[in-house]
């Protein structure tokens, strides 16, 4: 057996990052950029007024109370959108709206709430000091600073300040298209099952898996125990994918088609991991596609998904390094977590909880068995347990955060 960090240096070293593309900024949510964005212009362009109420000059105002208010002479209104036409003099004030450039000649707004409408004049009750709701041009963003960095991931926010500096497109890592290949004559995708036959729930979760990630997944199907059409399946997913996820058929001994497939078309590697589940790992590449072949168990495929599979299409994405794995952090476990010695690292399906203590608390999902699919679906994070006799509560353990 090898250590995991040596299995997942191999795998995740193995797969470069794609190369980036220009997209509309409308399909940038979920990608990761590749060059630095810099402000053209100031965010805001111009002076402007962050409450509704009227410019004025602060020196007017500067004794405003409800029982003495301080009169002036509205000389105008400006609205979002429009330009001044005119200065504010001594004695005036200008009806102003959110977003509307602030006039020459005032220092500061008077809102709304706190002034009183007479005929062609306003009464403002209250001081307004120099500065008062006005937003600076470059307040947000001045021109040349740094948006944001390469290898920043997109969210909403990100979209949104993009859209005010300006930008249409973004340049961005490229999104793997990943293929997922089931194989095996006992699989069926639906239905009723005869003797012997198992409905294929690997394919469901890993295409699901890719899908939430922000890859472009690719369902390749269930291909039959027959050497021709699997060597057909996986060469024409080498050709149409970046990379490609097949599952079953890597653990030592297994009889199957596609590990001389893939030993004749690709350079593979088939390891035995320190870890459990997912102890048989095999990876390599069809040409220049990366392939990995997960165990076939269902809780093992997605644990092994997520230990080697996320963490390299995450590089190939252009994710910086430090952002290719999950969170960890330091967990309590609220019940024993038993295991025997045997050399391997687990990696427990526990449902995680942030208690009154403000401490990350864990405990099982239930059934540990590598075909209890259930416990991994009810999972929201994993705890590390190291090998030998297991935890009990109130002990400490690393925890992977899956959400």
């Amino acid at each position: 057996m090898i250590p995991y960090a040596q299995a997942r240096e191999r795998v995740v070293g193995s797969c470069p990052p794609l190369p980036p593309e220009r997209v509309a900024l409308a399909q940038g949510l979920g990608r990761v950029l590749a060059e630095a964005v810099v402000a053209a212009d100031n965010v805001p362009p111009f002076a402007n007024t962050a409450m509704d109420g009227y410019a004025v000059r602060a020196d007017d105002v500067a004794g405003a109370t409800p029982e003495h208010p301080a009169r002036l002479r509205v000389v105008g209104t400006l609205a979002a959108g429009s330009a001044p036409s005119q200065a504010v003099g001594a004695g005036q004030a200008l009806r102003i709206m959110t977003g509307a450039p602030f006039p020459s000649g005032a220092d500061a707004i008077a809102i709304v709430e706190l002034t009183e409408s007479d005929g062609d004049d306003v009464l403002v009750k209250a001081p307004a000091l120099p500065g008062d709701h006005i937003r600076h041009p470059g307040e947000d963003l001045p021109v040349g600073v740094e948006v944001f960095g390469a290898g920043e991931h997109l969210g909403p926010g990100h979209l949104g300040v993009l859209a005010s500096a300006g930008l249409s497109e973004v340049l961005v890592g490229g999104r793997p298209r990943v293929g997922v290949l089931s194989t095996g004559d006992e699989l069926v995708a639906s239905g009723p099952l005869r003797p012997g036959q198992i409905r294929d729930s690997n394919r469901a979760s890993l295409v699901a898996l890719l899908v939430r990630d922000g890859f472009e997944a690719v369902d390749l199907g269930i291909v039959r125990d027959e050497e021709t059409a699997i060597r057909a399946a996986l060469e024409d997913g080498a050709e149409r994918c970046d990379a490609l996820l097949t599952s079953g058929g890597v653990s030592m001994g297994d009889f199957d088609y596609v590990k001389k497939v893939l030993d004749e078309i690709g350079d593979m590697s088939w390891m035995q991991v320190a870890i459990r589940p997912a102890k048989p790992l095999a990876f390599g590449l069809v040409g220049s596609t990366p392939v990995f072949g997960l165990p076939g168990n269902p809780v093992s495929s997605t644990i092994s998904y997520e230990l080697f599979a996320r963490p390299a299409l995450r590089r190939m994405s252009g994710h910086r390094e430090g952002h290719w794995e999950r969170p960890r952090i330091v967990g309590i476990v609220d019940e024993d977590f038993r295991r025997r010695l045997d050399g391997r690292v687990n990696y427990s399906r526990v449902r995680a909880r942030f208690a009154d203590d403000g401490r990350c608390h864990v405990r099982s999902t239930g059934g540990q068995g590598s075909h209890q699919l259930r416990a991994m679906a009810m999972a929201n994070a994993l705890a590390i347990v190291d090998d030998g006799p297991g935890l009990r509560a109130g002990d400490e353990c690393p925890v992977i955060l899956l959400n």
